[in-house]
């Protein structure tokens, strides 16, 4: 009897366990989504209380950036008109740091802040020194030559004596250093005396010189705590909602973020905008494929073809313009007035005129292209590699004798790539707590949903089970006794006398 309530009870306990887990592995599926997405919302808005504000504030992922300069082989040859050959040289890591200052949120929900770059050189990476020597064009002669192509001939000889006393030629050897961080030269001090609004350099001349231990400008973007649709998108840089460089509205426009995040739940219709400074544009990356990185899923996003065409080939573009070809940017709008460009690097995308007319270039998808793989859950980075390529206008001008007989040309400076990954620490708890755990908790709702069956099917079954059979026991409890009682009668019935008249009815039959 003990027994049987035992099972009882077990067999209740079973089922109520498994109506629990159906009931919570229902409720996980239910309600699973909108959990993990308030979660997302919640750790990817620049809050100090947020998963990521740590992250966004001192970017943890190491960045490095890697030069890779165009060594000039014939300069002579050049000056006689003869094609440019060029020599790639490189590369020469920096490991670029960064951090956020000045962090300051608003009342409109947004936050400003100054973001300072330094950069420290890195041997073991790099393929060279920078002691190492490398031929360039010289781009103070040949940048102020084709700035005064149409100025008056007075001036411009003024400028070939000026050249020829402070001893500058078109194409210069200085080393990797002296290029990159600046150096001294009497011409920057000339043309700051009588052509003060002309060039903005004061000391030494370098191309990189403005960048490091230096910020990229006060960025204010949108927190995404009062409303998440805009979280990440630039409301302004520097105070301005448009620049002015360009030529159009639509140009001058600064979309999306500040290049570091993006709005999370991505799909692959999704595209990646942000506002580079040092191109002076907005830029947008398109969806190419889905990824992994280190175990965690990403979308690979990558510029299209149209980034830098000309207004000839991609209407939108036209505000850039004026345009020498296809695939190279103008910037000198927003550097001085200076004939640089922009593009991939070698070339790779532009009109195949560009590398043609420079020996040495070979232009291709996998050196030159440029990515980013992003987590499309959180729109956090966990990969990137962004290249570009400073490009240099040279050509003869009359009046100044420096410039010789040399052919017009788009001549490569160097190429650059910023390129950084998660990993450590870092990437591990990036992992666990978005990867990994929701992961858990996905397959979790799907195995308690299926135990909770399996165990109220176990305990339908064993009370059906055990309904046959007491039915079964009480039935045949129920026929022994009336068996019993029909044989006791019977045998009562033998031990009985008979009554009178019944052996004369026997004799008589």
């Amino acid at each position: 009897m003990c027994s049987r309530v035992r099972a009882r009870w077990g067999v209740a306990a079973l089922g109520c366990t498994g109506l629990l887990c159906a009931v919570l592995g229902a409720v996980m599926i239910v309600t699973l989504p909108s959990i993990v997405k308030q979660q997302v919302y919640k750790n990817v808005r620049i809050d100090p209380s947020s998963l990521s504000f740590g992250m966004w504030k001192e970017i943890p992922v190491p960045f490095y950036l890697s030069i890779y300069f165009f060594d000039v082989i014939n300069p002579k040859e050049i000056l006689q008109g003869k094609k440019p050959e060029v020599q790639e040289r490189g590369p020469y890591v920096y490991r670029e740091f960064r951090h956020k200052s000045n962090i300051t949120f608003n009342g409109n929900d947004t936050v400003s802040f100054l973001e300072y770059r330094s950069f420290q050189f890195q041997p073991d990476r790099s393929s060279g020194s920078e002691s190492d020597y490398i031929v360039m064009p010289n781009i103070l002669v040949l940048g102020a030559s084709v700035m005064m192509e149409k100025k008056p001939m007075a001036l411009k000889l003024l400028m070939t004596l000026a050249f020829s006393t402070l001893g500058e030629r078109a194409f210069m050897n200085r080393t990797v250093a002296d290029i990159m961080w600046g150096y001294e030269d009497p011409l920057v001090n000339v043309i700051n005396k009588y052509f003060p609004s002309m060039f903005p350099v004061k000391g030494k001349f370098g191309l990189f010189a403005g960048l490091n231990n230096s910020d990229s400008g006060l960025f204010t973007v949108f927190t995404g705590v009062k409303d998440f649709s805009r979280v990440h998108l630039v409301d302004k840089w520097n105070g301005l909602s448009k620049v002015n460089f360009w030529h159009s509205d639509q140009c001058n426009m600064i979309n999306g973020t500040s290049g570091q995040m993006w709005a999370p739940f991505m799909t692959p219709e999704s595209s990646l905008e942000f506002y580079s400074p040092e191109a002076c544009r907005s830029m947008k990356l398109i969806y190419q494929e889905e990824g992994m990185f280190e175990g965690i899923p990403t979308f690979r996003f990558k510029a299209p073809s149209t980034l830098f065409a000309s207004g000839a080939d991609y209407p939108p573009n036209e505000g850039f313009c004026p345009c020498l070809k296809s695939g190279i940017q103008n910037i000198s709008t927003c550097r001085f007035n200076a004939p640089l460009f922009l593009s991939h690097p070698h070339f790779y995308n532009a009109d195949p005129v560009l590398a043609d007319a420079v020996l040495g270039l070979h232009p291709n998808e996998t050196e030159h292209s440029l990515f980013l793989d992003i987590h499309p859950l959180t729109g956090i980075p966990m990969n990137c590699s962004v290249k570009l390529q400073l490009s240099l206008y040279i050509k003869s001008i009359k009046g100044i004798g420096q410039t010789a007989q040399i052919e017009p040309v788009v001549l490569p400076l160097l190429w650059f790539e910023e390129r950084g990954a998660m990993e450590g620490e870092t990437l591990h708890t990036f992992y666990i707590q978005l990867v990994l755990l929701p992961k858990v908790l996905h397959y979790a709702q799907y195995v308690l949903l299926a135990l909770g069956c399996v165990l109220l099917f176990i305990s339908v079954v064993y009370q059906i089970r055990s309904q046959e059979k007491c039915y079964l026991f009480w039935s045949s409890s129920k026929k022994g006794s009336q068996d019993k009682e029909a044989m006791q009668a019977y045998s009562e019935s033998l031990m009985t006398p008979a009554p009178k008249g019944t052996v004369l009815q026997e004799a008589r039959l």
